[in-house]
């Protein structure tokens, strides 16, 4: 490898020149780049740090499974390095707490182990790789680093969730992108357009990073300049949305305007209910009005607000503003701009114009419930962590007044045992009555402390903690809160659920619709249990009694139906007529295709096997009828189709295969007629 000779000092310039060189160092020196892993590879006489202890029994194992030698193929080479590397890196940031994701640390993790599956795929291993080779990983890192062993359970349960996402993406992106790429080349191009690859990332989440590598692969460039000009369309629409939705339908550079005539609003809503207050402007879509009437939704503006704006996954507050010569309701309230919120109201009475004093004034309830609502969702991410540990972190939130969701990182459906116990340790939170304590601190402060900063925000010098019961329950927050753990009432899961690979859904009802939630459920509980006349406890075993009885009906109904559909199937089969050669059997059914197709099959089964076989069934349900023909594989042979032989009955609709089609949207009338113009058909053919 190369060594750097460390002899002058540079000034300010671009790049590698265009720079004075301002002398040479007080003490010269040469940078040898040996690392722990290159005096391993010199130590263990091998010609690379693939080779070594630590990865050559992961490159190993990759060239087994792919049924590959090492060092017999330089290509294949690569791509075992490749393996090796990338696994162990991921079982490193793995253990490390990462989880893949779209942002950050999270996105390299994910491109790392979306490129090892994609490589052990070249090589020839279309099945998953990655449980298996991570336990080798983790065998060859655990002597130094005991926390791969620790937490292999996690490690390996978020990779293989990874890598059975990727391998459905890779299976419709691949056909999407071969086919794509089939298509420039045979127009004699060589660019395939940034709009392909955009939609590939759009709609099949296929990585533009690995468009850019499978194109290049088959000679073709990619137009990045023109998937980056839709990546930034796509960006601009998501940024105008959100803004048009913060400002209320306004535009938010009249209100910059608003912001800069009379400074930041005076925001209140961590200590006050109410204030009086200054209409500082009105607005709608249209720009400034003057004047708002009973009935118009309008944006207001403030001098100060109790109101809470939404953020934080906290949904905004509702209430009043009351004044002298009207009275509206607030529908939203956000912050368009750092430092001003602004109220959507409807006027409900009287005229509200700029300059009007007003009595600003959150609804009590609704601010309790939010409080409730956002408490509790500390609470159970607490909880989460304390039953499935610190790696099950929050990746997202949202409040309302009875009502919380968590998302948050993992594999699988959570078990009954588990919900229970995230359950049983929120409720008991709440029985210990916790404190609720807010603070100001530096953010250095908190860190240190540990207090979880979510969503990879932009945070101040200095921060809000929220503590419920100390260390327990620790985050930055900007949102409202109960006094007392136990104010919030109860926590009752309500569902868990999955919104995408790897990442799971907790909702709860928590305050007065929790007990709520609890009635419905135990009054749900009582009628089941009258219903089929069992004490509450016996519920479950009497359901499944149930159900095997049922399920018992109807294999017996379906061994039945058989039964009837080979019976009449042998009746019909002795009924068959000769046509110009050719032994014909047409019947009617009730039910739908399904019935129709077991009919039709059944009797063709039972034609002799030396002799042409026609079989046409019609089947009517619900005023609606459906053609099912087919024929015997000596049929078959002497050229007689079943697909033809629909689309000539139905004059061109229907379709299937010459063994077996069907056409439908037939009136019962029409469908009698159709039958009985087989015969004629057949002797047309």
């Amino acid at each position: 490898w190369n060594l750097v000779f460390m002899q002058y000092e540079r000034g300010a310039g671009p790049g590698r020149s265009g720079y004075p060189v301002l002398g040479e160092l007080p003490r010269r020196n040469i940078d040898t780049g040996m690392g722990l892993e290159r005096m391993a590879t010199l130590l263990q006489g091998v010609d690379n740090l693939y080779e070594t202890d630590e990865t050559r029994p992961v490159l190993d194992r990759a060239a087994a499974l792919a049924g590959v030698r090492y060092g017999a193929d330089a290509e294949a080479d690569v791509r075992l390095r490749v393996v090796a590397d990338h696994v162990r890196t991921a079982l490193m940031l793995l253990a490390d707490g990462t989880s893949p994701g779209n942002e950050g640390r999270g996105y390299v993790l994910r491109r790392i182990l979306r490129r090892a599956v994609r490589s052990m795929r070249q090589l020839g291993h279309q099945d998953p790789a990655l449980p298996e080779l991570l336990a080798v990983a983790r065998d060859c890192m655990a002597p130094g680093h005991p926390e791969v062993a620790e937490g292999y359970e996690r490690i390996v349960d978020r990779a293989a969730g990874e890598e059975d996402a990727f391998r459905a993406t890779l299976r419709q992106g691949t056909a999407v992108l071969d086919s794509a790429v089939a298509r420039v080349r045979s127009d004699g191009g060589r660019v395939l357009p940034g709009a392909q690859a955009f939609l590939l990332h759009d709609t099949y989440g296929f990585p533009v990073d690995l468009t850019l590598e499978m194109a290049a692969e088959q000679g073709v460039e990619v137009d990045r300049e023109g998937f980056a000009a839709l990546m930034r369309e796509q960006r601009e629409r998501a940024r105008a949305d959100a803004r048009a939705r913060k400002a209320g339908g306004a535009d938010t550079g009249a209100l910059r305007a608003v912001l800069d005539e009379h400074g930041p609003t005076d925001w209140r809503a961590w200590d006050s209910l109410t204030t009086h207050s200054r209409v500082l402007a009105l607005r709608t879509a249209a720009g400034v009005v003057t004047v708002a009437r009973e009935g118009e939704i309008v944006t207001v503006v403030l001098d100060r607000t109790p109101f809470y704006a939404e953020s934080g996954g906290q949904e905004s507050d509702a209430g009043r503003l009351s004044g002298a010569s009207a009275e509206a309701d607030v529908l939203d309230v956000q912050r368009p701009l750092p430092g001003l919120v602004v109220h959507q109201v409807r006027v409900t009475a009287g005229e509200l114009a700029a300059g009007d004093e007003v009595t600003a004034s959150v609804d009590p309830q609704w601010r309790l419930g939010a409080r409730q609502a956002h408490s509790g969702t500390h609470v159970l991410h607490a909880a989460l962590r304390q039953v499935l540990g610190p790696t099950a972190l929050q990746s997202g939130s949202y409040n309302r007044p009875g009502h919380l969701r968590l998302d948050f990182p993992w594999r699988g459906a959570l078990s009954a045992t588990a919900r229970t116990e995230i359950e049983d340790a929120a409720n008991r939170a709440l029985r210990r009555d916790l404190p609720v304590d807010v603070r100001w601190m530096p953010l250095a402060e908190a860190r240190e402390l540990g207090a979880l900063a979510l969503f990879d925000e932009t945070y101040g010098e200095r921060v809000r903690v929220v503590e419920i019961g100390g260390a327990w329950s620790r985050e930055l927050c900007g949102g409202t809160h109960v006094e007392h753990a136990s104010q919030i009432g109860v926590v009752a899961l309500t569902s868990e659920s999955s919104v995408g690979a790897g990442m799971r859904r907790l909702e709860a009802a928590v305050g007065f619709e929790g007990f709520g939630h609890l009635a419905r459920e135990r009054d749900l509980v009582a009628r089941i249990a009258e219903q089929v006349q069992a004490p509450r406890a016996e519920i479950p075993d009497r359901i499944t009694g149930l159900l095997e009885r049922l399920k018992a009906a109807d294999r017996e109904n379906q061994r039945l139906r058989q039964a009837a559909t080979r019976a009449r199937a042998a009746s019909l089969v002795d009924g068959a007529r000769d046509t110009d050669g050719v032994l014909l059997v047409t019947a009617a059914t009730e039910g739908d295709a399904d019935a129709a197709r077991a009919l039709a099959t059944a009797v063709r089964e039972l034609l002799p096997a030396g002799r042409p076989g026609v079989v046409a069934v019609g089947a009517e349900s619900g005023g609606k009828g459906v053609l099912v023909a087919t024929v015997n594989p000596a049929a078959a042979g002497s050229g007689l189709d079943a697909a033809r032989l629909v689309r000539q009955l139905l004059n061109g609709r229907g379709g299937g295969t010459a063994e077996l089609a069907q056409g439908g949207g037939l009136s019962a009338d029409r469908l009698r007629d159709v039958l009985r113009s087989v015969p004629g058909a057949l002797a047309d053919r």
